[in-house]
């Protein structure tokens, strides 16, 4: 188990990295202590969103598919979660609506992936087909705003957005605890902490050495007896499932979703978000979504239009300055300066007749 977590296929090993990363947790257990109930929904809010991104940066950087989709299924879960929360009654059900919500956006993404992967849509026309299936999705929500566009009791209502469910509800000794603020928060903190380890033990099995081996060259990889598509269409499965979760919480979160959360400017940010952290390691792309989600929402408060202009110039500077992303980029210039350092020391210089 231990050698999975430090597997080669994700960055940071040895008692340094997790004793930084135990602090890192440490911190954020004890952040609710110190901050207002606000800011500990904030945070919860960024939370939300990083399953999203771990989702793309598998598809992405172990995968090699570029898919523009995510907000798709993030409709669909947060749309399901909804639809069943409502139907099903709320309170304690909410759990199960969730877990159903997951269920149909990774059904969904088994047959549009099915289709497109044995239909050898692939490169620059995998990431086309994902924006359409978005930019439909969320063209149709916002066409449901009359009472005829229910499904069960539950109204679509256009794009004003469907609201009225119940935030996730955990039957606790007789009485329904609601997970609203702080307890949201420690949820959100420990499934965060699931999924990422899931994800490094994950990448660092068989599956992910292939998944990998497949991502550098597919046709090799076949040859030596893998079947390409059931890995990809394993992959595109499970990271669009991490999307349909976020929608899920996302909906659970606010009691609310509409079709803005769906449309193109809402698909183009976790493109943003991978790209800058560096989408072929999961721990580059959990630390710099976080931080740019920190940023975007201090950028809005003073300006939308200019928040989004700033986002599209980093998303720039990144692809033409640091195609392997800014934050897995930092990373590794700062590991190679002290190897080199002691590499010069300790490898002293060659006389002339030693050469």
């Amino acid at each position: 188990m231990l050698h999975l977590l430090n597997g080669p296929q994700t960055f940071g090993r040895g008692k340094a990295f997790w004793g930084a990363a135990a602090a890192v947790l440490a911190a954020a257990l004890v952040y609710p202590a110190f901050a207002d109930s606000y800011d500990v929904g904030n945070f919860a809010y960024f939370l939300i969103w990083l399953f999203m991104a771990l989702g793309l940066g598998l598809m992405w950087g172990y995968g090699g598919m570029l898919s523009f989709g995510q907000t798709f299924f993030f409709g669909i879960g947060g749309y399901g979660y909804g639809v069943l929360a409502i139907n099903l009654g709320g309170g304690g059900a909410t759990f199960a609506a969730l877990a159903l919500a997951v269920a149909l956006a990774m059904l969904a993404a088994l047959v549009l992936g099915y289709f497109m992967i044995w239909g050898g849509v692939g490169g620059v026309f995998f990431g086309i087909v994902t924006l359409s299936a978005t930019l439909v999705l969320a063209f149709f929500l916002g066409q449901t705003a009359g009472p005829e566009w229910r499904i069960g009791t539950a109204r679509l209502n256009g794009f004003n957005g469907m609201k009225g469910m119940d935030p996730l509800t955990l039957p606790w000794g007789g009485e329904d605890l609601v997970l609203e603020g702080t307890l949201l928060y420690y949820g959100l903190l420990a499934l965060l902490v699931a999924v990422y380890l899931g994800l490094r033990l994950l990448l660092n099995s068989r599956f992910g050495h292939t998944l990998v081996a497949i991502r550098e060259d597919a046709q090799r990889a076949e040859l030596l007896g893998y079947d390409a598509r059931k890995y990809q269409l394993a992959t595109f499965a499970l990271g669009s499932g991490l999307a349909g979760l976020s929608g899920g919480l996302y909906t659970a979160w606010g009691q609310f979703i509409t079709p803005s959360s769906i449309g193109l400017p809402a698909a183009a940010m976790p493109i943003i978000w991978v790209a800058f952290s560096g989408r072929s390691d999961v721990t580059a792309t959990l630390v710099g979504s976080f931080l740019l989600l920190f940023g975007f929402q201090t950028l809005t408060v003073y300006s939308q239009q200019l928040a989004l202009v700033l986002m599209g110039a980093l998303l720039l500077g990144t692809v033409m300055l640091a195609p392997q992303g800014l934050i897995l980029g930092l990373v590794e210039l700062l590991r190679r300066k002290p190897m080199t350092g002691r590499a010069s020391r300790a490898l002293p210089s060659a006389r002339p007749n030693e050469v």
